[in-house]
């Protein structure tokens, strides 16, 4: 059965069709093409012509163009529509006219990288000429690293490697610093919150050591689609960026499904697990032999539904077969092997997590299926991207969980099909973070009095307090540099600790090997003594976790359950930035906060099932951030009227119903923000509800939230009283038997006070 016999049984399945909330058709779409243009090198025509491209679609013929007249640009168009083209043909022709030019591209990750270079080298290999082309990051050989400093014409690398490794030593890279014509920038969109923030600020110091050595490159970018691109552009480059979104790329029929569970406890309004419904689906594709992606939105949740799957083809566990894991955490040559068994059609089906995304060729894939909603919009259309590469037709299926967002979007599928993708936010003046770049700008080059950075037209007062701290010396009108320590490496730019764990498995006492790595902040969740760690669906027990070596120690097992951590949040005020006092008493406020995250137990989850097995405590140490946060504090004459109980149920409820709403009107990530509540905050004595950025330092976030609370609340609302159950449910405040019997009615009423003052 292909794809088209799938769709249409589908649709005369009564069972399926009965819990689809929507099934929307986009057409397929012819491409559009221009011939090449005059100036593009013969040479460069005569390898296309070869590989059987006789014209460029229009949005590559644009940026050529764009190129050709030295501007600055971002092409915005879907996935699988030939972007790598719209960079690699001017880098390419520049250094054809000039042996000397140079170029740095610059992806988000490894993989990517690896994938876009190999790309090149055919590319390169194909003309025939002497232009240099290499990966540079951290598995690239310290013998190599010599050689790519003097010759490489195009420099392949990530902004880690970029920040970490190319910037400060900069004396070693005359070469590409004198001759940089063109940064590369691909996949934009994920360069947001943090990651981004801190992009901007590498661009910065980047862009001030090529004035340095007299180059002034041009920027091209590339991105998926979201609503502020070119916004986004300007603030990561510091440029005024012209936007290139006439996409010319032909596309087949794409059919997108809004999946709902069916209910299996009505007065609770439970519904049947996302995963179990996830491997049902997945299993008819998979049987049908039709080649299909699932995306999962945790590394557990991958593990155990390739697990399933493989079960379901007969399939050996390891690290072989026709159903592969991908996940951040598997070695690199992991990783490769099975982006490799994907484009070469060995793999029938991979589950990852959000790692395959981005634009990585994973060949020709039909289906695609979402366990959960991948949190923004963006990211969704991005994943069903992935499906359909060719001009086939492709088929995604978005299965809710039970989260109160994913019941949003299934119950309000013209929200999502209607609106635009999300706007990308990023903050890169966040104190913490600009402290830390000028940090490392002055470190590869000393600072002049009255010298901007960026946008940031003051920098005295930083460069002061540096001084002040013995970090700078001011001499003859310059910072110059006087600490022992490296700036850049006390920096990731990804907001997690720079350190990963190494995960050995100790199964065979004569010959240990590693089997993959760890984020130090992930670390205490799943790899904890006594956790079930999965890895391409076999079972390991952790045996030992040695946080001063950084490693952990495991031994294979064969046990029917999983293992999940609880994680404890615990929240306390550091400093008050904005406060306002709105009628009835109801204060709200902007303010530093400290997050403390512990985790002290464990769940034991049975396969199949995903029943609760029984505890275990877990012995890791606590983790501290200092954030930005906003919050609400309610008047004693609003609480009094509830018992302790009551209030809770109602303030459960409205924490919920803003995790709901807060991701979509802030534009961001449900996991970029956190709301708790806390009956009585030890701060005020009074019942309070936090939100606040789930990074250190803040992006703006909270901010936003507290000029437009009175929309939130609203918005808030709204979901509330149109949602039709009679006491709580996961489309709204949350199941009654996490409310209680009056929660919705209570939340209902406090949530009126709240919006009432906020118009008064």
């Amino acid at each position: 059965m292909n794809v088209d016999q799938l769709i249409s049984s589908l649709k005369a399945d009564p069972v399926f069709m009965e819990n689809v909330t929507a099934w929307k058709t986009l057409p397929a779409a012819e491409g559009r093409y221009v011939d090449f243009p005059d100036n593009l090198d013969p040479r460069i025509q005569a390898v296309l012509h070869r590989r059987g491209i006789h014209q460029l679609y229009t949005h590559q013929a644009a940026s050529f163009a764009a190129a050709s007249e030295g501007k600055d640009f971002v092409v915005v168009t879907p996935t699988a529509s030939g972007k790598t083209m719209c960079y690699n043909l001017p880098v390419i022709s520049a250094i054809l006219k000039n042996p000397d030019a140079r170029a740095l591209y610059l992806f988000p990750t490894k993989a990517l990288s690896a994938d876009q270079a190999s790309e090149l080298y055919e590319l390169v290999e194909a003309l025939g000429v002497d232009i240099k082309a290499y990966t540079y990051d951290g598995d690239t050989q310290g013998a190599a690293r010599k050689a790519i400093r003097q010759a490489g014409h195009i420099v392949v690398t990530n902004p880690d490697m970029l920040h970490s490794n190319v910037l400060p030593n900069h004396t070693k890279w005359v070469k590409l610093f004198e001759n940089l014509q063109y940064i590369v920038i691909d996949e934009i969109h994920t360069y947001r919150g943090v990651f981004g923030s801190n992009l901007a600020n590498v661009l910065r110091r980047l862009l001030r050591l090529c004035a340095f050595y007299g180059s002034h490159p041009r920027f091209i970018l590339c991105s998926a689609t979201i609503a502020n691109p070119q916004e986004l552009a300007h603030i990561l480059t510091g440029r005024e960026i012209l936007t290139i979104d006439n996409n010319g790329a032909p596309m087949g029929e794409r059919n997108f499904v809004f999946y709902n569970p069916p209910v299996i406890n009505r007065q609770l309004g439970i519904r049947r697990g996302a995963v179990n419904e996830t491997r049902d689906i997945a299993g008819k594709l998979l049987a049908n032999g039709i080649p299909t992606i699932v995306f999962a939105r945790s590394r557990i949740q991958v593990e155990v539904l390739t697990r399933y799957m493989k079960e379901q083809a007969r399939d050996p566990y390891g690290f072989s077969g026709r159903v592969r894991g991908y996940r951040g955490g598997y070695l690199p040559s992991e990783r490769r092997a099975i982006e490799q068994g994907l484009r070469a059609g060995e793999i029938d089906m991979v589950v990852s997590t959000n790692a395959l995304e981005l634009g990585i060729d994973i060949g020709s894939l039909t289906a695609c299926v979402l366990c959960g909603y991948p949190g923004t919009i963006a990211s969704t259309w991005q994943q069903a991207g992935r499906a359909g590469r060719r001009k086939d037709t492709a088929l995604t299926v978005l299965v809710a969980s039970s989260a109160p967002i994913d019941q949003y979007i299934v119950n309000h599928p013209e929200y999502f099909l209607t609106q635009s993708p999300e706007n990308a936010l990023l903050h890169p003046d966040n104190l913490y973070i600009l402290l830390s770049h000028i940090k490392c700008a002055a470190y590869e080059l000393p600072f002049e009095d009255g010298e901007a950075f960026g946008n940031v037209k003051d920098t005295a007062q930083f460069l002061d307090y540096l001084s002040e701290s013995g970090i700078l010396r001011h001499i003859g009108g310059k910072y110059h540099w006087s600490a022992e320590d490296f700036p850049a490496s006390e920096i990731s730019l990804r907001s997690a600790s720079s350190e990963n764990f190494i995960i050995i498995d100790i199964t065979n006492p004569a010959h240990h090997r590693v089997i993959g790595e760890m984020d130090r902040y992930t670390v205490p969740m799943l790899l904890h003594e006594n956790a079930i760690y999965m890895h391409e669906a076999r079972q390991y027990q952790v045996e030992k976790l040695d946080f001063d070596a950084c490693k952990a120690f495991l031994r294979a097992v064969d046990v029917d359950y999983y293992t999940d951590a609880d994680l404890n949040v615990s929240l306390g005020v550091l400093d008050e930035l904005k406060q306002k006092e709105l009628p009835n008493n109801v204060g709200v406020t902007l303010g530093e906060l400290k997050i403390t995250t512990i985790v002290k137990i464990f769940k034991k989850m049975k396969l199949d099932t995903h029943e609760n097995l029984g505890f275990g405590p877990v012995r890791v140490p606590e983790t501290d951030m200092h954030t930005v946060g906003m919050w609400w504090t309610l008047p004693k004459l609003i609480s009094e009227h509830y018992s302790n109980d009551d209030l809770q149920g109602a303030m459960v409820g409205i924490a919920n119903l803003l995790c709901i709403v807060a991701p979509i009107y802030l534009m961001c990530a449900p996991r970029d923000i956190k709301v708790i509540y806390q009956v009585k905050a030890p701060e005020t004595d009074l019942p309070t509800l936090f939100l606040y950025d789930q990074y250190p330092g803040g992006v703006g976030l909270s901010e936003k939230a507290y000029e437009m609370q009175e929309l939130l609340l609203e918005h808030a609302l709204n979901v509330l009283e149109e949602c039709p159950c009679e006491n709580g449910c996961p489309s709204c405040v949350g199941p009654e038997a996490e409310v209680g019997a009056g929660g919705k009615a209570n939340a209902r009423r406090i949530l009126k006070e709240l919006v009432n003052s906020c118009r008064a």
